[in-house]
């Protein structure tokens, strides 16, 4: 859930949502995968703050990339196929597809909400 930070309306990123958890996981990422659903994310958790660095070797598609830390968006950068890189803190990062950040800025809230409780 994205939450502008000028107080602008809600909205979801995203309803497909993809926990990258293991190490095997965040190291793959979006690797050799053709394409993402409009709707998709994958998401990050680290558990806590730290430098996380995002590259775009072997990801055939352009992709949004959100750096998070305690719920606040702390870079957004939308990074090209094969020869894209992005580094910045954070506890969280989220992958989405080319587009699905626009309008999300520094400062605004976003949380990744399950449904499973």
């Amino acid at each position: 859930m994205h939450e502008p930070a000028d107080g602008g309306e809600n909205r979801t990123l995203a309803t497909d949502v993809e926990m990258a958890e293991g190490v095997l996981a965040k190291v793959r990422g979006l690797r050799f995968r053709r394409s993402l659903p409009d709707d998709y994310a994958l998401v990050f958790p680290f558990g806590h703050a730290g430098r996380r660095d995002i590259d775009m070797l072997f990801v055939r598609t352009a992709i949004d990339v959100l750096w998070i830390s305690d719920d606040r968006v702390q870079q957004v950068k939308t990074l090209r196929p094969w020869i894209g890189f992005g580094l910045a803190r954070a506890d969280c990062v989220i992958e989405l597809p080319p587009g699905a950040a626009d309008g999300v800025e520094t400062g605004d809230r976003v949380v990744v909400e399950s449904d499973e409780t």
